[in-house]
């Protein structure tokens, strides 16, 4: 009996560790991804360049992915620039940034990666394009980037005028980063860009940056350090008179709060 007993508890410990070992396979990938994200900056700074006269913004947006690799999402942000351009005696209007993109992501390698694809900066309801000297300021972008490791190099054209700068068709900005993971949820990502916008040589500038981003189960928190070489450059920081001359491309901190969910 006791030999019996031993033989069935024995096989009972194989039986079980072959049912471990054929346990229920890890759940198939998605064949797609629908994520959200909301928060707030202290200001908005896009390419180095103050966009809410150096106040806080609030931001969020959708994006969806394929498993194929296609993607779009559209993402906004409270802005001031064009109400503060000086455009006396009238006064433009576009409160808010909408942008909408799409593209494709793949892999050439486990290390090396692209991604290329259209952006529209659509600025609601935006009023630029009717002053004179200033073109509409709604802008579309073609870019293409490429990441090997934790490296990306990016580069984004312009098809239309940009940024409400007449003459600025295939205006240009090459971008550079590196994401260095920290552990813990924290990532520490530096960065170079150089903007040239076409036919308007003292707009020229290179921005820089530093960012420390602490995630935590999805609330991200960041703080910035950016500057730009604008004044070095053309002579004189930017400045918009509707936001009280402020420098706005000065160095600065910027920090965000944004949730992923």
């Amino acid at each position: 009996m006791k030999q019996k007993l031993t033989s069935l508890i024995a096989l009972a410990l194989v039986s079980g560790s072959a049912l471990a070992q054929t346990a229920a396979p890890a759940a198939p990938e998605p064949e797609s991804t629908l994520t959200f994200n909301a928060g707030v900056v202290s200001e908005y700074r896009y390419r180095g360049l103050a966009q809410s006269a150096k106040k806080p913004a609030l931001q969020g947006g959708v994006d969806y992915a394929d498993k194929s690799g296609f993607y779009l999402g559209a993402w906004g942000s409270t802005i001031s620039w064009i109400k503060d351009t000086p455009t006396a005696p009238v006064t433009a209007k576009g409160p808010i940034e909408i942008d909408i993109y799409g593209g494709y992501k793949g892999a050439l390698s486990e290390t090396v990666s692209y991604d290329i694809g259209g952006l529209q900066y659509w600025y609601t309801g935006n009023t630029l394009g009717n002053v004179s000297g200033f073109a509409n300021a709604n802008t579309f972008e073609l870019y293409g980037a490429l990441s090997v490791g934790a490296f990306t190099a990016k580069f984004s054209n312009s098809l239309t005028n940009t940024f409400g700068n007449r003459n600025s068709k295939n205006s240009h900005y090459i971008d550079l980063s590196y994401t260095l993971d920290l552990g813990d949820g924290l990532t520490l990502v530096p960065h170079v860009g150089e903007q040239i916008i076409k036919n308007n040589t003292g707009l020229n500038y290179t921005d820089y940056a530093l960012t420390l981003n602490k995630d935590i189960n999805g609330l991200v928190l960041s703080a910035a350090v950016i500057g730009t070489t604008f004044k070095s450059r053309n002579g004189a920081d930017a400045v918009l008179a509707g936001s009280g001359d402020k420098s706005l491309s000065g160095s600065t901190l910027v920090l965000g709060l944004k949730k992923n969910f």
